[in-house]
């Protein structure tokens, strides 16, 4: 049922089909569907993995009202099972989680895709080494500063796949580093 609905039409769509067979009834209807569809930029599809449901809820709601279609899982285990029959743009990771942690749910992931750009997003304190070692996009340390979460997923939609290619191999490149929400604002690291 969630994947129906994950590529069904969104309602502007319909409605934008809809004004088109009024404002030109010589125009069937299955054309104008042709021409709404051509016309609609396609939706980045966002994997979000969190074993906290209010988190899971909260990131569903904000990220759907920017535009994005969003695939929640609840652990690594579902991550991979969706990340196995379907493409995704980006994944938000949390790394506490049970069955399968999020370390080694991004070892998979990367595996599969290594231009899959990964944003991590805990309360485990010190994983600042780890990640800029395992060549995720950005780390970002809950309470989550949701401003800074939405530039930093932009950022790495927009990201050239050289960039995160190189990130992945432990080349210089930008990493995103925010901390805490009360503790001050993005910091952007040169990895070394």
């Amino acid at each position: 049922m969630a994947f129906a609905r994950w590529f069904l039409p969104t309602k502007a769509v319909e409605k934008l089909k809809w004004k088109m067979r009024i404002m030109n009834p010589t125009i069937p209807s299955t054309a104008a569907a042709v021409k709404v569809r051509i016309s609609t930029p396609a939706k980045k599809k966002i994997l979000l993995v969190d074993d906290d449901h209010a988190i899971r809820k909260i990131l569903l709601r904000l990220l759907a009202e920017e535009g994005y279609s969003v695939l929640p899982a609840a652990n690594g285990v579902a991550a991979l099972e969706f990340a196995a029959v379907a493409r995704f743009d980006l994944v938000l990771l949390d790394l506490n989680m049970p069955h399968k942690n999020g370390w080694e749910t991004f070892e998979q992931l990367t595996s599969a895709d290594p231009l899959l750009p990964i944003i991590v997003i805990t309360a485990r304190p010190n994983q600042l080494f780890p990640a800029l070692a395992s060549g995720v996009g950005a780390l970002l340390e809950k309470p989550l500063d949701f401003v800074r979460l939405l530039e930093t997923i932009q950022n790495l939609l927009k990201e050239p796949p050289a960039v995160r290619l190189a990130r992945m191999a432990g080349r210089p490149s930008i990493f995103s580093y925010i901390p805490p929400k009360e503790n001050g604002a993005k910091k952007e690291l040169i990895k070394k």
